[in-house]
This record gives structure tokens, C-alpha cells and sequence, in this order.
């Protein structure tokens, strides 16, 4: 990955709370974040699972949706086991899904499909980015 997925959450975070998409849950998601941010061990482990909860609850706040993405990494990095890449992998291609066309050659976009490639690469799932060079590979080259 070229950037990093903390300040990248950080970014999305405010630009989730900067739209109405958060409505009456975004105080809740303001402490949640906080203590996820701030905190490590048990604590930060249950408020990233109850903003896991709040955002499938708001599948349309695409701030939100985008700042799930980059905590999820940052879980992987705290526990690297399969269903957090898995769950990263899932949010990824939902982001993507729901928002990709709108969002296609920004940033955003560019960083969510780089970050979806880590996830596949966690779960041992990495596409071939040049298929005909892994052709040429088994069969011997030029």
C-alpha cells in the first residue's frame, strides 16, 4: 500500500461526520471511534465491533462505509487472523460496489482497491495483476 490506512480512516471519519449520513448514531460513532483510536485491547476490539454493527445499519454513508475499510486494516495489523481480512475483503467489494463507478480514478477509489488487494493477498486470494506474465512464467519465459 502506498498511504496509510490510519490517516486515511481519520480522513474518511471527517468527512463522514461533515454529512447528515451519520444522523442520530453519530455520537455514538464519534465515542466508538475514540476509544478505537485510543485505546488497545478489549476495549478498542469491542467499539470496533459495535461501529462493525452501525455500519451495517448505514450501508449508504459512504464516509463511513470508506473509514470501516481502513479500521478493518488496522484490526488485521492488531489480529491478523482470516475474518478480519475476510470482513475487509466483504467491505471492500460492497465500497466498490455501491460507490466505485461514482468515485472511479479518485483517490478513494484508488486506495480502497489497493487495500482490498492486501485483503485478497491475507487470505491467499491475490489476483494475477499481469496474467500473461504468470502465463510466460510456468511455461519458461520468452
Amino acid at each position: 500500500m502506498n498511504f496509510d490506512p490510519a490517516i486515511a480512516a481519520q480522513q474518511a471519519f471527517h468527512r463522514a461526520q461533515e454529512t447528515d449520513d451519520l444522523g442520530e448514531l453519530a455520537d455514538q460513532i464519534a465515542e466508538d471511534e475514540d476509544t478505537f483510536s485510543s485505546d488497545a485491547g478489549p476495549e478498542a476490539k469491542q467499539a470496533y465491533e459495535r461501529l462493525q454493527k452501525i455500519g451495517e445499519q448505514l450501508p449508504h454513508a459512504q464516509g463511513f462505509q470508506e473509514f470501516l475499510i481502513y479500521i478493518t486494516w488496522q484490526q488485521v495489523t492488531e489480529e491478523t487472523i482470516p475474518r478480519h481480512f475476510q470482513r475487509g475483503l466483504e467491505l471492500c467489494n460492497q465500497f466498490l460496489n455501491q460507490f466505485g463507478e461514482s468515485l472511479e480514478g479518485s483517490v478513494t477509489a484508488n486506495q480502497v482497491m489497493n487495500i482490498q488487494e492486501s485483503f485478497r493477498g491475507g487470505l491467499g486470494k491475490q489476483e494475477a495483476l499481469m496474467p500473461e506474465f504468470d502465463e510466460d512464467a510456468f511455461e519458461g519465459g520468452d
